[in-house]
């Protein structure tokens, strides 16, 4: 995948919208019943900037970045302001033998549950639990797959938990930046949309 491990300033990320989306096709019946299909497992994140560019100094950042991003060509890390850190996330239990865990982040809402792969954790602010004894030593985290790596099989049944933050794999959804200057150093710009690329 042509991705490039640079995070959009944040000074354009703060500000924005979007969040998750799914796809689900709705088909009505002739008596109004609904029959919903799920196309898709785990959501999609989508994000609009058009909100965050404002005057030179912010379409002077934008225009670099996607100058360099070639448009949709290249991939990116994208700090979601609403959504970026997990706290205390169980992200297995040991069986005595496996070395590697992937980092979730879980969403709860009553008997449900979804999981959803981390794969963009960002540099640093990663802390590793053991049965809630914080670790010191003993293992690594790649920060551009989001998998832990301990360098021997943690003990039977030990509950592995961490704290981090981390960023969304994007790219632009569009390979055209337009952009109308309204006066000297005032700017509108029509949609930026990003897309969640997938691990």
């Amino acid at each position: 995948m042509l991705f490039h491990e640079v995070r959009l300033p944040e000074d354009i990320s703060f500000g924005a919208s979007g969040g998750p989306s799914f796809s689900t096709d709705i088909i009505t019946m002739k008596n109004g019943n609904e029959q919903r299909n799920i196309n898709w497992s785990r959501p999609r994140m989508r994000y609009n900037l058009v909100n965050t560019i404002k005057n030179q100094g912010s379409f002077d950042l934008i225009n670099a970045f996607f100058y360099n991003r070639k448009g949709r060509a290249y991939g990116f890390r994208y700090k979601d302001w609403a959504d970026y850190q997990a706290i205390g996330q169980v992200v297995g239990v040991a069986d005595g033998v496996e070395t590697q865990f992937q980092l979730i982040k879980t969403y709860d809402s009553g008997s449900n549950q979804l999981s959803r792969t981390i794969s963009k954790p960002v540099e640093n602010t990663v802390s590793v639990y053991m049965d809630a004894v914080l670790q010191s030593s003993g293992y690594s985290i790649d920060i551009t797959t989001g998998i832990l790596t301990f360098s021997s099989a943690p003990s039977n049944g030990a509950i592995i938990s961490v704290d981090f933050e981390f960023d969304v794999p994007v790219r632009f959804d569009s390979d055209n930046l337009e952009v109308r200057v309204d006066s000297v150093n005032s700017f509108s710009v029509n949609d930026i949309l990003l897309i969640e690329v997938q691990p």
